[in-house]
């Protein structure tokens, strides 16, 4: 027998062993014991061996012995030519000495592992090696300056998805017959060559995406590759402008290219066209196109219809975020995804749009300034699965056929526009649909529609920021398909149903809601729940100790009671928004178990004692847990696969719209009440206790939360010296401690925290002299610091001066521990304040008859009462004592 394929699951080893001459098996897909390393051992004559996708493999043999010449597996195997070890499970640092002894190895598949390092220069040395690929994995070395030089027969090299660092090697250009390069997704630095692309004459497919490359590089080089098919260039380009990386396309001018592409990826590339060019002039001779993606690149003007006339084969057109100003309108029936959001199209959307694009299957119109209604012929585009029209000011009523005509719809993105009307009233069938957005516009009316069947589909649901009324009806919260439901400001009132639908993401907030929270059962996938600003009573219910995975707690308004202390045992909450309640009592120290947490608001309560000094425990977020709600939501199954040796038909794939609603929260920071939406929740922490009856010294530890950005103790009852552990609040950006009882002096290593923009201790019982206008306190008015009489120093008009001739040691000591009084100043000022009261009270007598007769009777009256009195004290006694 010469191959073998053997489904999982594999256990019959004794009987594979005999066959001594087998040259192939495939044991991918298995889940192995020790007893398969017998086995192989003993098939001597075997020249390939596939054991990928399984896991159990590299959990079950170290490294150190699969990889090296003395490793029990492949001692007796060294005539493979093609070993496939895919998605193991290995993990761990290659020894050096790996695969050394392999010289027939012709393809090596390790990727979609865990291995780090570098790459072993046995295996970039392996002269009969034609493919090699580390795919996803996370190495993070470098590449030796003579790697792979002496593989001259390679032909599909992919080092994607790790850490690889450094220059290419120079060599690389004597890789002729290179036809797969992917180093996508590394931190690759330096200039790119002309050479290294230039010499690779074979290359058909090639992906420098997402590293750090610097300077400019000439698309021309790839003029004289007359075999090149993929070109995959996506830049991250957030640094700094003297690094940004530039693909030129336009030098020479008018060079005539020598290949036709099929994939062209040029995102985020900087590009720069001269005067008179809109788009890349070579793409003038390219006319086999498949998916073209020049987003994200300042491109402008009026987008040629030759690319998409000379193109019939297009499917893909990705031009987002550019400045163009219109859509290419060309009759092409392959078209499926066009999206040319985010730029400065304006006027109405064509009526005759399906007559262009008739199989259009994703269509992106958003973040441009359209205006004018949707056009009924929308309804027509019978294989339309994506539309997103939002962020424009599109207005009128949302026709009926996109509902009724376009059987295959399933995400449909309105938000952020001018449309009305009753669009959930009606009797309108959403079968299809998954994820809808009508957030922010001028809808009107109730939930009128009334059956399931009707949303049977449904995942996601965004009706905020509109004006819809009435109630939530029962089948809406009692649909298993729903984990998504936002319905924040609008005019909602009565109870809220709890249903049987198992939530995620709930967002009821600024309605009228009222009555007791409802007491669901069904809340353990609940990552945020948002009840404020609705007319909820009574307290924090019980059943809240089972939202075990909430992340967002926002149950701010009418409330009362105290805070239960389960709340400390909801280990992965990262934001709880109490602000605005009745709640009372002391703040619980188990709330300082929630380590994870970046922002607690428990402002405008009546919680009363003193700040737990516990709360230093809280260290801040450890992973991106906002960042990564966002996921991908539709990529594209393109009729071109390049044709990979390892990969077989390999997708080019491209990522469409991001799934699922960023979460979005207010706090007060800089004096502003403020939104902040999304990934920016992973960087932006803060502590609110204002406005409360908090009493006592601020605890030095809260100067130990060296992650806070925003800092407010305002209007509480707080006593005693300003931490000098705040000057640890290095990334600290607003610090409000103002309305309190604070004494004596800001400290001067304050000045340390330079990130520092608001600072306000107004209204205390501060004194002293203020830190130096150094750094952020030379940006700091009068207003940070008005209410503190005893304050003096810049900015104030106070001066702080010094008395020369103090003797007294102690006096000496206060002056050093607190401030100077310029007794000239104090003598002349208490003196004019005493002469214009007298003159004032003398006008008052002397031009009023009537009070001065009565201040004259008083004068009489107190004269007449000292007299008896002194005589009832004096006078009398003596004449008994005498008599």
């Amino acid at each position: 027998m010469v191959s073998l394929r053997i489904a999982f699951p594999f256990a019959d080893c004794k009987s594979l062993s005999r066959m001594k001459r087998l040259e192939s098996i495939n044991l991918s897909g298995n889940s192995f014991n020790k007893s398969i390393i017998s086995c192989l051992t003993a098939l001597p004559s075997l020249k390939i061996l596939d054991l990928s996708y399984s896991t159990s493999l590299g959990t079950s043999f170290p490294v150190q012995g699969m990889f090296t010449s003395k490793g029990v597996i492949f001692n007796d195997l060294r005539d493979l030519e093609v070993l496939l070890l895919r998605r193991n499970g290995f993990s761990g640092t290659l020894p050096m000495e790996a695969f050394a002894s392999f010289h027939h190895l012709e393809i090596l598949d390790l990727s979609e592992n865990s291995f780090v390092g570098s790459i072993p220069s046995t295996i970039q040395g392996l002269s009969s090696l034609r493919v090699l690929s580390f795919a996803e994995n996370s190495l993070n070395g470098s590449l030796s300056d003579d790697g792979f030089c002496e593989s001259q027969n390679l032909q599909e090299l992919d080092l994607s998805n790790n850490m690889l660092h450094g220059s290419l090697p120079q060599c690389f250009d004597s890789l002729t017959s290179l036809k797969l390069l992917d180093i996508s997704s590394n931190q690759f630095s330096g200039i790119l060559p002309p050479s290294l692309i230039a010499n690779l004459t074979s290359l058909e497919y090639i992906d420098f995406s997402h590293n750090i490359f610097e300077g400019s590089f000439s698309f021309s080089y790839f003029c004289n590759l007359t075999k090149l098919e993929v070109v995959r260039f996506r830049s991250d380009n957030d640094r700094s402008d003297n690094d940004i990386f530039e693909v030129e396309t336009e030098e020479p001018i008018d060079w005539i290219p020598m290949f036709q592409l099929k994939i062209l990826e040029l995102s985020n590339c900087n590009m720069k066209m001269p005067k008179g060019r809109i788009i890349p002039g070579f793409l003038l001779h390219q006319h086999n196109l498949r998916q073209v993606d020049m987003s994200h690149n300042s491109l402008e003007g009026q987008l040629p219809n030759w690319l998409i006339r000379n193109n019939s084969n297009l499917e893909v057109l990705i031009l987002r975020d550019n400045l163009f100003g219109g859509m290419p309108l060309h009759m092409n029936a392959n078209m499926k995804w066009l999206d040319v959001s985010q730029n400065h199209m304006i006027g109405t959307i064509p009526y005759d749009i399906p007559k262009f694009f008739p199989n259009i299957s994703i269509l992106n119109l958003s973040m441009n300034a359209l205006s004018g209604v949707i056009p009924s012929s929308v309804g027509e585009l019978s294989k339309l699965w994506v539309l997103d029209l939002s962020e424009n000011a599109l207005s009128g009523e949302v026709p009926k056929g996109l509902f009724t005509n376009t059987s295959k719809l399933g995400f449909l993105k309105l938000s952020n526009n001018k449309l009305h009307g009753q669009i959930l009233a009606g009797n309108l069938s959403w079968s299809t649909l998954q994820w809808v957005y009508l957030d922010s516009n001028h809808f009107t009316g109730q939930i009128g529609i009334k059956s399931k069947q009707k949303f049977e589909s449904l995942t996601l649901l965004d009706i905020s920021n509109n004006f819809f009324t009435g109630l939530i009806p029962d089948w809406l919260t009692n649909m298993s398909s729903l984990s998504e439901l936002v319905v924040r400001n609008n005019s909602l009132e009565g109870r809220f149903p709890c249903g049987a639908a198992f939530f995620s993401f709930l967002d009821i907030s600024q309605n009228s809601f009222s009555g007791p929270i409802p007491s669901c059962s069904n809340l353990q996938y609940m990552e945020h729940l948002h009840l404020g600003s609705n007319r909820f009573t009574g307290s924090i219910p019980n059943f809240f100790r089972n939202l075990t995975n909430v992340l967002t707690l926002d149950i701010g308004n009418n409330l009362s009671g105290r805070i239960p202390k389960f709340l400390g045992e909801l280990s992965n909450l990262r934001i709880l928004l109490l602000r605005k309640n009745n709640f009372n009592g002391f703040i619980p120290r188990q709330l300082c178990q929630l380590s994870n947490m970046s922002f607690i608001d428990l402002s405008a309560n009546s919680f009363s004692g003193s700040i737990p000094s516990c709360l230093h425990n809280i260290t801040g977020p450890s992973d991106l847990v906002f960042l990564k709600r966002s996921k991908s939501l539709y990529s594209y199954d393109s009729s071109y696969h390049y044709e990979s040796i390892i990969w077989g038909l390999r997708t080019i794939f491209l990522g469409g719209e991001a799934l699922g609603i960023q979460d979005e929260v207010q706090y007060t920071t800089k004096s502003l009440f403020l939104r902040y939406k999304g990934g920016i929740l992973d960087y932006m922490t803060g502590l609110d206790l204002s406005n409360n009856k908090l009493t006592g010294e601020i605890p030095e530890e809260v100067g130990f939360l060296t992650q806070l950005r925003a800092l407010n103790l305002s209007h509480n009852q707080l006593i005693g010296l300003i931490p000098v552990s705040f000057s640890n609040l290095a990334k600290i950006e607003s610090l409000d401690l103002s309305s309190n009882g604070l004494t004596n002096t800001i400290p001067s290593e304050l000045i340390k925290l330079t990130s520092l923009s608001i600072f306000n201790v107004s209204h205390n019982s501060l004194s002293g002299r203020l830190p130096e206008m150094k750094s952020q306190f030379g940006t700091f008015t009068e207003e940070s610091y008005e209410g503190n009489p005893l304050l003096c120093g810049p900015p104030l008009e106070k001066k702080c001066t010094t008395n020369p001739q103090v003797t007294n040691p102690s006096a000496e000591e206060d002056h050093e521990k607190w401030y100077d009084i310029d007794m000239t100043y104090f003598y002349g000022s208490s003196s004019s304040t005493c002469f214009v009261f007298l003159l004032g009270f003398v006008a008052i007598l002397y031009t009023n008859p009537r009070w001065r007769r009565r201040w004259l009777d008083w004068v009489e009256d107190c004269i007449y009462t000292c007299y008896y009195f002194l005589y009832d004290l004096v006078w009398k006694p003596s004449m008994i004592f005498c008599s």
